[in-house]
């Protein structure tokens, strides 16, 4: 399973990377303005600085919703890097877009997915990602967890190349049943992969293993005198 973050804050970007983990990048305006990245010029500047960061898949965002102007922000965003993948919204329109992105060498990321039948349609228009968004369903009452086995599952029987990547991701148990059910990729907070690395367990035998070598080298340095 890949690795993206879902930021536009460099430093985490960088730290991310710096663990050698990292796949990707997803954005969106909403994360472009928490940065302070605001105007066409500097979005794009900034998603140009990140592919030069990252080797790897980068989600780009599309902040329309009718084709014609989808199609024409698309292959602008698109001609930024060839790492680009261009994010469009799960509407009539971006279905339609996403087919004309396949056809043309556009690869995208169909995103506010909340169903198995939206995840069908962006796959059979060809999008490169589905992005079933875990924590939003889960905040309307349902188990975003239930959605991702049943993508997975259509998927492998349907044989589509579409890669799941579950989104909005509040935890690193979301993380790990993401990987557990069948998920390509997941796009999540650093915050939430660095969860990972904790465990109390780790922490009581690490604190062993130094006591018991500081142990040792005492032990070494009263041989020597």
């Amino acid at each position: 399973m890949k690795f993206f973050i879902d930021t536009a804050n460099l430093a985490q970007i960088k730290e991310a990377h710096d663990l050698g983990i990292l796949d990707g990048v997803t954005t969106n305006p909403s994360l472009m303005a928490k940065e302070g990245i605001r105007g066409e010029e500097a979005i794009n500047q900034h998603y140009k600085t990140i592919c030069e960061l990252v080797d790897g898949d980068i989600s780009a965002e599309v902040l329309t919703t009718d084709f014609n102007t989808i199609v024409e922000e698309g292959k602008k965003l698109a001609a930024i890097h060839p790492n680009i993948v261009v994010k469009v919204p799960m509407i009539k329109e971006g279905v339609r877009a996403i087919k004309w992105f396949t056809d043309n060498g556009i690869r995208t990321n169909c995103t506010l997915i909340f169903s198995a039948g939206q995840a069908i349609l962006a796959a059979k228009a060809g999008a490169a990602f589905v992005s079933p968004f875990i924590g939003r369903i889960d905040d309307s009452g349902w188990d975003g967890m239930i959605l991702i086995e049943q993508i997975a599952n259509i998927f492998e029987v349907q044989g589509y190349k579409t890669e799941i990547l579950a989104a909005s991701i509040r935890s690193p148990n979301h993380i790990i049943r993401a990987a557990e059910l069948g998920a390509h990729v997941i796009t999540s907070p650093l915050e939430s992969i660095l969860a990972l690395l904790k465990h109390p367990l780790t922490d009581i035998g690490l604190a062993k293993f130094l006591e018991d070598s500081k142990k040792m080298s005492l032990v070494v340095e009263d041989i020597k005198q």
